[in-house]
């Protein structure tokens, strides 16, 4: 073979490998999801170990997030607005994701940032005004802050007035964690129902989640 043939023949070998490459990569990378406010990550991310106590005093561990998806919400019952309307969207959100087949409807876990305040009995009077299904979370600071360390929640505690009170400054994300207990995307404020519910549905048929 002249020179010339055997340089064309490696070039042809060279495009078909590169249209090849460009073919298998079309195939194999899923399409992005038109996700509205969440972030899939590219990769479940395992949580850490920890150990609290939810609205009836019963352990909360990993274990209590295993087999179903969740969305965990970090806050405290004497928010005066952003957690309030977040819980309100939440309800209306999980009503509008009531089709769906029971195992695939997200629970929803209050995680506090304010455990000096937020006990057991608190947060089960706070959480009826809303849902009686939605789990509360309280604990010691460390176990808490560990959690939220993990998960990249940013917590200020604001000085005390004359009154003793004072307020909570905190990441107000939606945390998405799956039936493995892996944390599998991230909703960005702000929240609205049909946003919540309409990137779930996407991330939950991405995950392969059986609606029928």
């Amino acid at each position: 073979m002249s020179p010339t043939l055997k340089m064309a023949a490696l070039a042809l070998v060279a495009a078909m490998a590169a249209l090849a490459g460009m073919w298998l990569a079309r195939v194999q990378a899923p399409e992005p999801l038109l996700l509205e406010h969440a972030t899939l990550l590219p990769a479940a991310r395992p949580l850490p170990d920890f150990a609290l106590l939810d609205q009836r005093s019963a352990p909360f561990g990993p274990e209590r997030l295993a087999g179903r998806w969740h969305l965990l919400f970090f806050g405290f019952t004497h928010c005066p607005d952003v957690c309030p309307s977040t819980l309100a969207s939440l309800v209306a959100a999980r009503r509008e994701l009531a089709s769906l087949p029971g195992p695939w409807q997200p629970e929803v876990v209050l995680v506090t940032v304010d455990p000096g305040r937020d006990t057991p009995a608190r947060l089960a009077e706070y959480l009826a005004f809303f849902d009686k299904s939605f789990t509360g979370v309280t604990g010691d600071d460390a176990s808490l802050a560990r959690l939220a360390e993990a998960l990249g929640v940013a917590v200020i505690v604001g000085p005390a007035d004359e009154t003793g009170n004072y307020t909570v400054d905190h990441t107000a994300a939606i945390f998405l964690v799956d039936p493995a207990g892996a944390l599998r995307a991230i909703f960005s404020a702000p929240h609205t129902p049909d946003g919540l519910a309409h990137d779930y549905r996407l991330i939950l048929d991405r995950a392969g989640g059986d609606r029928t």
